[in-house]
């Protein structure tokens, strides 16, 4: 009985140290979307350190408490079991206070889901532990002898290597509830929205989603009480969320952004929403990851010209590829409006902290003036601006959208502080996006420096991607270059230096933290920092 006892003790205050040790990892989970298949590919890059330090944790306990047992067998089995644990105790709190110095970018958000997961996973582990703990001790009786009475336990310190597959599969458990759970969420919004009498637009693309999708909602909230998808919400339970709260059940116009990570995306989401009508943005490398190429990322994206939208405005690049697509039908093609941006704005002024241009309309001509900077922005401006005229706005209501326009956090948004001008783009993953924002650094007077850890999500063409940023930074003439991280930054350094820029300008830091520690003690007013890109956890 009192070992029975002494067993349950060492489970639960070994699952609870275990528990901890890997509140890190279960963020990692939740910024991967809850999928295995992304934390398993986090762990396996060659890059990450993670397996390393946890392979590290297990070596020490089983060198020290294999030491401890030697050095203390003279007192018996008992003792030297006993005081074997102290050392796996003060290398388990090592490694507690280590990896807590390298905190998350975003940190563990406290959902009801990851409570529900958390539970889960820490009933695992006692499970676990006191299952091999149990087993180890069935065979010290079982096999006898002198030695193995004294390690018996000793294989329990290799837990640690052990945690991410107990973790997954508390995650594949929890799982079976929390997919029913959200599909009668995301089944209770479609209702709601199918009995809404809201006009349904929906916003697709590699890039620009969220930045368009805010851009049309202030412009039509002129006329229009419009409902958006808050942030970068562009899942069907994002959507939901969205469907499910108050303000929908006023709203006249709701316009929904669509993300897709792997074929069939699209089409669930156009299902829920069925659209009215679509804003087409454009494809790049972006995802290509999970896609395996551009041509399959343009065909995912092209669902939306198969949905129920009546017209889908697309950018002007898209023309020729979606004509030629063979997989549409004429019937298809019809329903798309191509916004060729030299036909409608003109006189384009950029400037460092606004733009100015002449937007052309079915009416005539009007002058607008916007927060946004950069190219791009007059794009998105003008895809809007179509859908708006198509939905009956007048000119001088047009114009008043388009003044009330706010930048998108952390899409190229001006931020002033302490007389430094800072980019703030970092959320920026897309290669043409990054040369407009490396475009909007260079209109500014001061020191201009740009941090970035690459451009992600680009699969096989991750490394000739970042060798160009890295051409493209050195030759805007910046003054520092500052790459973050350890995944991306030798092919833009290599493509940095390959363009004759030197070495001197620089720097790698292997946090963000680090690299905004050098930037305060090196910015002084007028200087202007651009962050392009924010490496996620998860990459």
């Amino acid at each position: 009985m009192g070992e029975t006892l002494i067993g349950i003790a060492a489970a639960v205050v070994s699952a609870c140290l275990f528990f901890m040790a890997t509140i890190k990892l279960q963020g990692v989970l939740q910024q991967g979307g809850y999928k295995n298949r992304a934390l398993f590919k986090w762990l396996s890059k060659r890059e990450n350190p993670y397996m390393g330090r946890l392979s590290l944790w297990a070596g020490m306990c089983l060198l020290l408490c294999g030491l401890t047992l030697v050095c203390f067998s003279f007192g018996g089995a008992k003792l030297a079991k006993a005081l074997s644990a102290i050392p796996f105790l003060l290398v388990s709190a090592l490694f507690l206070y280590a990896d807590g110095k390298r905190a998350l970018k975003v940190p563990l958000k406290k959902t009801s889901r990851i409570k529900r997961l958390s539970a889960v996973y820490l009933l695992l582990l006692l499970c676990f532990n006191y299952a091999v703990i149990a087993v180890l001790s069935f065979l010290a009786k079982a096999v006898g002898g002198e030695i193995f009475t004294f390690v018996c336990y000793l294989p329990f310190v290799l837990a640690p290597l052990f945690l991410p597959l107990i973790l997954a599969l508390a995650n594949l458990i929890d799982s079976v509830y929390e997919n029913a759970r959200n599909q009668k969420f995301v089944k209770r919004a479609k209702t709601a929205l199918s009995q809404s009498s809201a006009l349904k637009i929906a916003v697709v693309g590699s890039y620009g989603k969220t930045s368009v999708k805010n851009i049309l909602k202030d412009i039509l909230s002129v006329k229009y009480k419009t409902l958006a998808t808050p942030e970068s919400y562009n899942t069907p339970l994002g959507i939901a969320k969205t469907l499910n709260g108050e303000e929908f059940e006023n709203a006249e116009v709701f316009v929904a952004e669509m993300g897709a990570r792997k074929a069939g995306d699209i089409q669930e989401l156009c299902g829920l929403v069925q659209p009215d009508y679509a804003l087409f943005t454009g494809v790049c490398a972006q995802h290509i990851q999970t896609f395996g190429s551009i041509e399959n990322v343009f065909k995912e994206k092209c669902e939306i010209i198969k949905s129920s939208a009546k017209k889908i405005i697309c950018g002007e690049q898209l023309k020729e590829r979606i004509l030629s697509a063979d997989f549409l039908s004429e019937e298809e093609k019809a329903k798309c409006v191509f916004v060729r941006l030299d036909d409608m704005a003109e006189d384009v002024l950029f400037k460092s902290t606004a733009t100015s241009f002449s937007l052309n309309t079915d009416g005539g001509k009007i002058s607008v003036e916007t927060k946004l900077l950069s190219a791009p922005a007059v794009e998105n401006v003008c895809l809007a601006a179509t859908l708006a005229k198509e939905l009956s706005l007048s000119d001088e209501e047009l114009e008043k959208g388009i003044a009330v326009i706010q930048p998108i956090p952390h899409r190229l948004q001006l931020i002033q502080a302490n007389g430094v001008y800072i980019l703030d783009d970092a959320y920026n993953t897309s290669e043409a996006g990054a040369k407009r924002a490396i475009q909007a650094l260079e209109r500014f007077d001061g020191k201009k420096i740009i941090v970035t850890p690459g451009i992600v999500e680009t699969g096989v063409l991750e490394r000739e991607i970042n060798f160009a940023l890295g051409r493209e930074i050195a030759k805007s003439g910046i003054d520092e270059c500052v790459l973050v991280g350890e995944t991306l930054v030798k092919a833009v350094k290599d493509g940095f230096l390959s363009e004759d820029g030197k070495e001197e300008n620089i720097r790698i830091f292997p946090t963000l933290e680090k690299a905004q520690e050098w930037l305060s003690e090196n910015l002084n007013q007028g200087d202007c920092v651009l962050f392009l890109n924010d490496l996620p956890d998860v990459y």
